[in-house]
């Protein structure tokens, strides 16, 4: 018996290690698969927003041309109307499209903010298409376009952990619109 006692504490201590040392080991197994995880989203997440900001993007640039004329001083290359018309829903289903992964792989605020950036540009494609007359203040239009945008990437930029600082450009673009609108205005008629 006693050399059972006097060995008890040490087979206690192998047995304590053991346990412990499993214990850690699937601690660190579960620590390591979380982070590979977290790193697979954030790359799909990083695709998904990126594809969703190329969709709308895209289609702005379509509605801009098609709207060329509404703009004083614009600088957008007008489009034949039926080809421009193709082309924006050609880009309304991509967007639709990327919309989904969006919806699936995007944060709540990255998501609303995509939905305003969504919405404004629909503001410019019914003014494309033919649907609404042109507004007083084409440039305010634009401007929301420019700043949802810009909401949208701050979001974005937030939801996947990017520091930097802020990227917004809907200012200097508001003022390139108000300087092109003005230079417009003040040419003289033939």
């Amino acid at each position: 018996m006693s050399d059972l006692q006097t060995q008890l504490p040490a087979l206690l201590g192998v047995l304590v290690g053991t346990l412990g040392t499993i214990l850690a080991t699937s601690l660190a197994d579960r620590a390591r698969w979380r982070r590979s995880q977290s790193v697979r989203w954030d790359e799909r997440r990083l695709d998904a927003y990126v594809d969703y900001a190329h969709a709308l993007k895209e289609s702005h640039a379509v509605a801009l041309r098609l709207t060329a004329e509404h703009r004083p001083g614009s600088r957008s290359h007008p489009i034949d109307r039926e080809e421009g018309l193709a082309r924006l829903a050609e880009a309304d289903a991509r967007r639709t499209i990327v919309w989904e992964n969006l919806l699936l792989l995007g944060d709540e605020p990255t998501v609303v903010a995509a939905a305003s950036w969504r919405d404004a540009i629909w503001q410019v494609e019914r003014l494309a298409r033919g649907i609404v007359e042109s507004p007083s203040d084409v440039v305010e239009m634009l401007t929301r376009v420019d700043e949802a945008r810009d909401g949208y990437y701050r979001a974005a930029r937030h939801s996947l952990g990017v520091r930097g600082g802020s990227v917004e450009q809907s200012a200097t673009l508001r003022q390139a619109l108000v300087d092109r609108s003005t230079a417009a205005s003040e040419v003289p008629a033939a």
